[in-house]
């Protein structure tokens, strides 16, 4: 499985997160999800809200990150505004 996510350094603007979210919906082969984070072991967390896809294996995912709808996820997340930290992790069961 694969997985890419998002730490925000802000909690986004809710409406115009769920604008977002829509396309990030429109990737093919993934799961979108996301959501605020609430807690930390000790203290606040550094990044309060998260969103992930997951995608059944790495030939999903590169199939997917070569779409227009994968491109277009990215292009409205940086006219979103705020900072925010995109990773790529293979998980392993």
């Amino acid at each position: 499985m694969v997985r890419v996510f998002v730490l925000y350094e802000e909690k986004p603007d809710p409406e115009r997160y769920q604008q977002h979210a829509e396309l990030c919906r429109k990737v093919p082969g993934g799961t979108f999800r996301h959501g605020a984070v609430f807690g930390a072991p000790m203290g606040e967390p550094k990044f309060p809200y998260y969103a992930e896809w997951e995608f059944l294996d790495m030939e999903a995912f590169k199939s997917a990150a070569r779409t227009e709808e994968f491109m277009a996820t990215g292009k409205d997340a940086m006219e979103m505004g705020g900072r925010f930290h995109v990773h790529f992790a293979q998980v392993d069961g």
